[in-house]
């Protein structure tokens, strides 16, 4: 399955994580340092739970860590994707209720990452434009770039699933 967009004209996430809210960060598996050189990030101990979106080897987290996979690609999603995505917005939001320090993390922290916590957001009571924004301020502009997500946010979960799992007359 290819889980990575083509949108590499984008500039590198300048933190390997950022915190979107108290207890909830948004990160990716790559950033980009000082120098603009594209560097792996390692995630050891740091948080209670980590969601991956995106997975590779030699990422972590560590054998302590709560680790959640739930893969899916940075592109249009099917029904049993966007249901794995609000199934993985809940866990986190839960999380993030109960005080547990949450990473939800992608390839570079912009997309994938972006949906999930702008989900877990709306999960935490705000609506959709202000989880929008959080994502932007808290990680970077160019994070929620595919609009596709941002429409699949805006309009609900609920109703892109439905939206998405319908079959085309013919």
């Amino acid at each position: 399955m290819r889980t990575r967009q083509r949108d590499r004209d984008l500039p590198g996430p300048g933190e390997p994580w950022s915190e979107i809210r108290r207890g909830l960060w948004m990160g990716g598996h790559y950033w980009t340092d000082p120098a603009g050189e594209w560097r792996p990030v390692v995630v050891r101990e740091e948080f209670d739970l980590v969601v991956s979106l995106f997975t590779r080897s030699g990422h972590g987290p560590g054998p302590r860590t709560e680790h959640l996979v739930a893969e899916v690609p940075d592109g249009p999603l099917a029904p049993g994707q966007l249901d794995l995505v609000q199934r993985a917005a809940r866990t986190v939001a839960t999380a993030v209720r109960e005080g547990r320090s949450t990473l939800v993390r992608c390839h570079s922290g912009y997309n994938r990452s972006g949906l999930v916590v702008g989900q877990a957001l709306i999960e935490l009571g705000h609506d959709a434009d202000e989880a929008i924004g959080l994502v932007r301020r808290g990680r970077s502009p160019w994070a929620l770039n595919n609009e596709v997500f941002v429409d699949y946010l805006t309009a609900g979960l609920d109703l892109a699933r439905l939206l998405t799992g319908l079959e085309p007359s013919g």
